[in-house]
């Protein structure tokens, strides 16, 4: 253990911000700790007048930087031989596109007194749809403007994406606007703040947030013009002087730990940090993601990621195709569903009310009260789940809950259950929500199939993939895919210590990396010929929900939907 080296991979979550530590020969996890955010609900900045509002206090940043850091230390020290001293190297990566507005020192508005609590000068969470309608007006000016500059981002822009936040923000709270001499994203303020740069003007920008959020291409020098974001908006004239031309990719070195970082997290000063990325450009390569490999990053929302040597045409609808964003020297192909385990959790929680009236009521206070009921209802609507057949509900789902992310870039699409009867069970919506996301995961794959991309293989990761082998067999079911899970559970944490690994010269580079590090569970999800059939039904039968209320041009009849809902339901049945 004495000449073992390690690197820290801090991953910047929705919820949470996690630091491990990882042994750069074997990619062992030897330290590890979650700091849950304090501020909002869960950690999120909600309006009730205003559903598509989400924001993060960057308090909560700095706070679980220093906390995760320092406890994942103390958890480090039970392994013999480990010490802070062997730490080489520090990778981040962060929820996204999640842009601050920032002073001339690179300070968040959030941290003055001026805009103290004011939403708008804190960091604008990638879930934050409030500028679904500055992106509908971005997707039209591009698409008019020679180069398209959302040809290589699927073709439409996105609210969860960085001009379309900034834009909002020009329009909802000028006087905070006007204040910011920059707008950072979260994945590159955190590097900065290490290294003790964070003037706007110097900062590192990633090539995975410019690229695939911000329009970013070598093809047309850059962002988009000056000129064209002032066709978009006169509000958004001066911004290209706030912004920056050049991008890295996550195997640069930033700079050294700084002396105050140093001291506050108990480091060696000058250790490298890396570029910084979003979480499922990093997780993926912690799965150890290469060509011909989805990897499939299933949690709150899911991130559908695949890298290519080359890349000749565009693909439709997804978040992305950026050289260098995912692997240096490759094509990073990014897509993905904006709620997955989100539906789990708004149902679990409908379903709690009801349970929490059958829980004992000595226990300590209402909180312990609603956790109770909360893994109650999972645990009997998973086990009552268990007991159906594929199609026995007669339900089929549209898994809009939070807006459509792939291929269909719509944040104005909502849910939909068809197929309510009289007799319907619980259980049965609850599985036909699961098997919602998995035939808008199948949606995504024939996708980027249908582009020339092949995929030979399919790894997840992520919690539900960790957790849940009922949800993994219907995700096996629906696509007619194995399913291989990444050994790993903290993928995203992993592949930033791979990057920090890299930035500090351990490492030659990510694939280097990847082949000490990553590697797969001996759990393998095989598809089930029987279920596939009928899934395959359900499927067709999805896509005409999902062309018919997603796309403008559908013009077959939905009146058979219902009646073959009802022949699967009979046939599951045997009756």
């Amino acid at each position: 253990m004495s000449d073992k080296s390690f690197a820290l991979g801090l991953d910047f979550g929705t919820n949470s911000v996690r630091a491990l530590i990882a042994d750069l020969d074997t990619g062992e996890e030897v330290g590890t700790h979650v700091h849950e955010y304090t501020r909002g609900k869960d950690g999120i900045i909600l309006d009730d007048r205003d559903v598509n509002l989400a924001r993060q206090d960057p308090h909560d940043y700095v706070e679980g930087l220093e906390t995760s850091v320092k406890r994942a230390i103390e958890d480090a020290k039970r392994i013999p031989g480990f010490s802070a001293e062997k730490i080489v190297g520090i990778g981040v990566d962060t929820t996204g596109s999640t842009p601050l507005p920032v002073d001339g020192d690179g300070v968040p508005l959030a941290f003055h007194d001026e805009f103290k609590g004011n939403p708008n000068a804190m960091a604008w969470l990638w879930k934050d749809h409030t500028g679904h309608e500055e992106a509908d007006l971005i997707t039209r000016k591009a698409h008019d403007h020679d180069p398209d500059y959302t040809k290589y981002c699927g073709g439409i822009y996105s609210s969860e994406w960085f001009f379309s936040k900034v834009l909002h923000l020009a329009s909802a709270d000028p006087k905070v606007y006007e204040a910011a001499s920059s707008f950072v994203e979260h994945c590159d303020w955190m590097p900065a703040l290490l290294v003790g740069d964070t003037n706007p003007r110097t900062i590192l920008r990633s090539r995975c947030a410019a690229g695939h959020k911000a329009m970013w291409n070598a093809e047309w020098g850059g962002l988009p013009s000056q000129e064209f974001l002032a066709s978009v908006s006169p509000k958004l004239a001066g911004l290209s002087a706030k912004l920056y031309t050049d991008t890295q990719t996550s195997d640069m070195k930033v700079g050294g730990l700084c002396a105050k970082w140093a001291g506050k997290l108990g480091l060696r000063e000058g250790i490298a940090v890396s570029v910084g990325a979003f979480d499922a450009h990093m997780g993926a390569v912690g799965a150890g993601i290469k060509p011909g490999t989805l990897i499939k990053i299933m949690g709150t929302s899911s991130c559908d990621m695949m890298v290519a040597p080359e890349l000749h045409t565009q693909i439709k609808g997804i978040c992305g195709q950026v050289d260098g964003s995912i692997v240096p020297g490759m094509i990073g192909i990014e897509a993905g569903q904006s709620a997955v385990g989100d539906i789990f959790a708004w149902y679990r929680e409908q379903m709690r009310w009801p349970i929490e009236n059958l829980l004992p009521t000595d226990l300590s206070d209402r909180s312990d009260l609603s956790d109770h009921a909360k893994r109650a209802a999972l645990q009997v609507l998973t086990e009552r789940a268990k007991r159906l057949k594929p199609g026995q509900s007669g339900l089929l789902c549209l898994d809009w809950l939070n807006g459509n992310r792939t291929i269909l870039v719509d944040p104005n699409l909502t849910g939909m259950i068809l197929g309510l009867t009289l007799g319907t069970r619980p259980e049965e919506i609850f599985m036909a929500l699961i098997e919602a996301t998995a035939f808008g995961a199948r949606v995504i794959m024939e996708r980027i199939q249908e582009y020339g991309v092949p995929v030979s293989e399919v790894v997840t990761c992520g919690g539900l993939a960790e957790r849940n082998p009922f949800l993994m067999q219907i995700y096996a079911d629906v696509t007619g895919r194995p399913m291989k899970v990444s050994r790993s559970a903290q993928t995203c944490a992993l592949g930033a210590a791979m990057f920090g690994a890299v930035a500090a010269g351990h490492f030659a580079n990510a694939a280097e990396a990847q082949v000490k590090m990553s590697g797969l569970k001996d759990v393998l999800y095989t598809p089930s010929p029987a279920n596939v059939k009928v899934y395959d039904r359900l499927c067709a039968l999805y896509r005409k929900l999902h062309d018919a209320f997603g796309t403008r041009t559908y013009t077959e009849s939905l009146y058979p939907v219902m009646k073959e809902l009802l022949e699967i339901k009979r046939a599951a049945l045997g009756s």
